[in-house]
Order: C-alpha cells, then sequence, then structure tokens
C-alpha cells in the first residue's frame, strides 16, 4: 500500500477475515471496484480462489498472472511442482480468470529455463523478472481491446 500511495495511486485493503465467506468478500470487491470505475482488474499476488460473483462482474477483464507455463502446475507451489518434475523450461502465463483455479484461455506466456542448480528461490527470482515484463504487456494488450470494443460498440 505504501507504494501504491507513493506512486499515487489509489489503494484500498479490504480484511478477508472480515467476510463471512468467499462470496461476500468479491461482493465487497465488486462494489468497492464499481465505485472506482475499475474496468479491468489485475490479480497479480492475489493469492485467493475467487467466485462467480467477481468473475461475473468483470468478464474477460480479469486477468490473472502464474509462475507456470499453464496448463502445467495449475495451483498452489507451481514453481516447486517444477522442480519436482525435472522439467527444463517452465515460465509464467497470463490469463483470463475462469472459476476453475489458473484454467482460463491464456493471453501470454513466457519461458524460463530450469538451471540444473536451481533452487525454488533462484527460479522464483527469474520467472519473477519474466512476469514483471509479461504483465504489462499483456495488460496493455488487452486494454487496447477494450478501447477498441468500445469503439465499435
Amino acid at each position: 500500500m505504501e507504494r501504491a500511495r507513493g506512486l499515487g495511486v489509489p489503494c484500498e485493503l479490504l480484511d478477508h477475515t472480515q467476510y463471512p465467506s468467499r462470496e461476500a468478500l468479491d461482493r465487497a470487491v465488486v462494489e468497492t471496484l464499481q465505485q472506482r470505475h475499475v474496468e479491468l482488474v489485475v490479480m497479480a499476488g492475489w493469492m485467493r480462489v475467487v467466485t462467480l460473483v467477481l468473475i461475473e462482474a468483470f468478464p474477460q477483464r480479469l486477468l490473472n498472472i502464474h509462475p507456470s507455463l499453464l496448463p502445467q502446475f495449475r495451483g498452489m507451489h507451481a514453481i516447486r511442482q517444477a522442480l519436482e518434475a525435472g522439467v527444463s523450461q517452465t515460465g509464467c502465463t497470463v490469463h483470463d480468470v475462469v472459476q476453475d483455479v489458473d484454467a482460463g484461455p491464456i493471453l501470454g506466456q513466457r519461458e524460463v529455463p530450469v538451471l540444473p542448480d536451481d533452487t525454488e528461490s533462484s527460479l522464483s527470482e527469474r520467472i519473477h523478472a519474466a512476469e514483471h515484463q509479461l504483465l504489462p504487456q499483456m495488460v496493455m494488450q488487452r486494454a487496447a481491446e477494450l478501447l477498441l470494443q468500445a469503439a465499435q460498440g
């Protein structure tokens, strides 16, 4: 939040422990985002399963970044899963959010080699660097698509 405020980005914290269900939290998230006239939601570091309440409020406007080359290694601990599987390549994926975890249409991917001496930490560092390149590209691409749709519609 300090980083956002320092950049002049409005932010608000909704504490998930203050809501009786995921649906209740997602309703609060939707209300907050709609009050701020948000048109595109980027879920970076979200780490929570969302419900249809949020998904249906932002159809094709809810993007997630995941640290694997989906459909491989969905869900939690994707980097650990890649190392345990012994793959030579992994990476990151930006995808549309759907009800099933890490299963939405893939918008873009970036490969990252798995080195022989990689640890979860070292591989994570390189994947995060790739995410920092891929995510802004995919956000700009989706925003351009939305602007084009609005101009035509």
